[in-house]
């Protein structure tokens, strides 16, 4: 996501799939260093990953080719029947005798063993830069909690208002929904013309018709809504109303 300021990282559910244990622990252990990286599962063979993965729908499947690597290649061939979007696929191998195979199956990456951070670095780029093209064309918002997914058009919110640990997303119509995750969650996937102008507000500038320095406030279209901005978001602020004038018909010297 393209921001005025430096974002927050992207975050990826992943699911490991592989039969040996330490291998699988010193994986999340070096992926623990990445703050984008999130586990929601890890399994010890392909029934039991199949199983997993269509329970959690992570974003991204670590499959440690071995012997049995046609079960991985035959798992992922089965994952097309019941997925529509289809999670990252990262293959992980003790050489380079699988790769063809993962290129077929359109494997994101092909990590050779000992891990390391390097490897691990790059791959987190690509996917960011990947997700970042994707999100500028995004328009629907998923929430989910549990088994209810609500998608919601990202041109009918107006903000979102940080409430503890949860988000509370106020949409055009005055309906607020809420959400599990923390305000910083959202930032870095929302399309660009969301900002952050607090630390408990995130705004549509679409919506954004006044703002005020003097009461370091912005007002809403529709609502009415005034919403603070503080210091430390003033840059993007600036950079907001630099933009919007630009865009303007000047009514002042």
């Amino acid at each position: 996501m393209v921001f005025w300021h430096k974002i927050d990282a992207m975050e990826y559910e992943y699911t490991i799939v592989n039969a040996d244990t330490k291998s699988s622990y010193q994986l999340r252990t070096q992926l623990s260093n990445f703050k984008e990286f999130k586990c929601t599962g890890v399994t010890s063979n392909c029934t039991e990953g199949l199983n997993t993965i269509l329970k959690q729908m992570p974003d991204i499947i670590f499959v440690f080719l071995n012997k049995k690597a046609k079960d991985t290649f035959n798992m992922v061939q089965e994952l097309y029947q019941y997925i529509k979007h289809m999670p990252v696929i990262i293959g992980i191998s003790k050489n380079k005798s699988h790769a063809y195979d993962a290129i077929k199956n359109s494997f994101f990456d092909y990590w050779l063993l000992p891990l390391n951070e390097f490897d691990i670095r790059k791959t987190t780029l690509k996917l960011n830069k990947l997700n970042n093209k994707e999100q500028l064309s995004n328009t629907t918002l998923c929430l989910k909690s549990y088994k209810d997914y609500r998608y919601l058009n990202t041109n009918d919110i107006l903000y979102l208002k940080a409430d503890n640990n949860t988000t509370d997303v106020i949409m055009k119509d005055n309906t607020i929904i809420s959400a599990f995750k923390t305000l910083k969650a959202f930032e870095s996937r929302l399309p660009i013309n969301f900002i952050r102008i607090h630390q408990s507000y995130i705004l549509n500038t679409d919506y954004i018709f006044r703002i005020n320095y003097g009461k370091s406030i912005c007002s809403l279209k529709i609502s009415g809504t005034q919403i603070p901005f503080s210091k430390s978001y003033k840059s993007n602020i600036d950079e907001l109303k630099r933009l919007l004038t630009k865009t303007t018909i000047k009514a002042f010297n």
